[in-house]
Formats: C-alpha cells, structure tokens, sequence
C-alpha cells in the first residue's frame, strides 16, 4: 500500500501498486480562516516521548511525540525507532512548501514493517509547521511505518491523518532534505532513538547501544528484523 500526501493528476498510467501515502491536498498552504489559530499548549516534554531523528542533512531532528493524543502511533514509531527499522531509510516523497515523508523500508512509498496495520487515531492536533503525521493509504486504518513532517501549514489536512508530534528542535535539518518525488539524490535517516533531545542539534547522536541521556538503563537501539507486508491494490495519486 502507498501512503501519499497529495492528490495528483496525469497518473492514469501508473500502475497499480499498493502504496502509502502522506496527506492529501496542495503543495501551497491552505488556512480557511484560520490564520489566527494557536494550538493549546503540549504537556511537558519528556526524554521518553522524543523522538530524534539523525539526518543525512547534518544535525538531529527532535520531535515530541503526544500519546496522549494518538497512543497506538506513537507506541508504533518508538518500537520501530527502538527496533533500529529506521536507519537508514530514505525521505521518498518531498514536497517544497508541503511535506517531507520517509519511513519506507522499500524506498518508494510501498512499503511497511512487518506489524499489523494502526487504527486510525484522528485528534484535534493541526497540521502547522513541524508537525509529525502518519502517512496511509485510502483506508482510514492504513497507517503502520511511514510517517511526514509538514514544511508547511496546510490545516485542510486536520483530521484526515493522525497527528502524533512536532518537531522541538532542528527543524532546519528538515528544510534541507532534498526535494522530490523521489528525490535524485534522497536524504537519509541515519539514526532514529527515543530519548533526550540534544542540547545542541548539530552534536552526533549517541553510540549504538549507549544508555540515553534522561533515560536510566535505556539503550539506544534494539536488534529488529525489517519486513514488509503484501502489497495491496492502490492507484496512486497525489
């Protein structure tokens, strides 16, 4: 299945392919009256509900994750971080003015772990500037390894995907992923853990099984097979 984020024409020719998707809608944002809007505050940032991305782009990428709004997704993105699934894996799929998404083992927007499908966990959290959103297919219950980080705020977006964070820290790193859809040259996460945001975004991540800053006794990486499930009939479009 292809998780996609936008809606696209000219693709009646592409195979059918099952593929995930990131949200669908314009590259422009789109606020429908809502420019003035300001989210309530988040709880607390806590070392155990970061996720931190190291880019290929040249610094780590903090984003606090809010299972008090989406509990399945965000318990699915710490597992895969802690089964070392994204290391590694490419930004697919970026759109300039829109959406970074990556999370595919495959590359291509195909593909996913090998855990069941997530529940659809649509919550009150917008799509402004940072925010991280799971990408899906056209079933609602789709979403399972793929996830986006918006460039931009497309509030159109709103309770259509399942918001489970925002970028804190390093927010420049994901500027500077190389666009396309895929890019010539994609950008890479290098590492994905849970834990301490760095004091500075730019200082390496932590050695490979090293206990996390703020988290006594917890590793950085645990062993995990990478698989994908069968891929289902989907028309991609954008």
């Amino acid at each position: 299945m292809k998780l996609v984020a936008l809606a696209c024409v000219g693709l009646l020719a592409t195979p059918l392919i099952a593929q995930e998707t990131g949200p669908e809608g314009l590259a422009e944002p789109h606020y429908k009256g809502h420019a003035e809007y300001v989210p309530p505050p988040p709880p607390p940032v806590t070392a155990d509900n970061t996720l931190n991305l190291q880019l290929s782009t040249g610094g780590i990428v903090s984003v606090q994750l809010r299972p008090d709004k989406a509990p399945l997704s965000v318990a699915r993105i710490k597992a895969l971080a802690e089964r070392h699934f994204y290391d590694g894996l490419t930004f697919h799929r970026v759109i300039d003015g829109f959406m970074a998404q990556g999370g595919d083992p495959k590359g291509d927007g195909s593909g996913g772990s090998d855990l069941p499908n997530l529940k659809a966990e649509f919550n009150d959290l917008p799509h402004v500037r940072g925010a991280m959103a799971m990408a899906r297919a056209q079933d609602d219950n789709s979403a399972n390894s793929q996830f986006y980080i918006m460039l931009s705020p497309n509030l159109t977006l709103d309770g259509k995907y399942t918001v489970i964070g925002r970028v804190i820290a390093g927010m420049t790193y994901v500027d500077q992923l190389e666009k396309g859809e895929p890019p010539a040259n994609p950008s890479r996460i290098i590492r994905a853990y849970v834990g301490q945001a760095p004091a500075d975004p730019a200082m390496p991540a932590p050695a490979p099984g090293a206990s996390l800053p703020g988290l006594p006794g917890a590793r950085a990486v645990l062993p995990g097979a990478r698989t994908s499930p069968p891929m289902q009939p989907l028309t991609p479009h954008r």
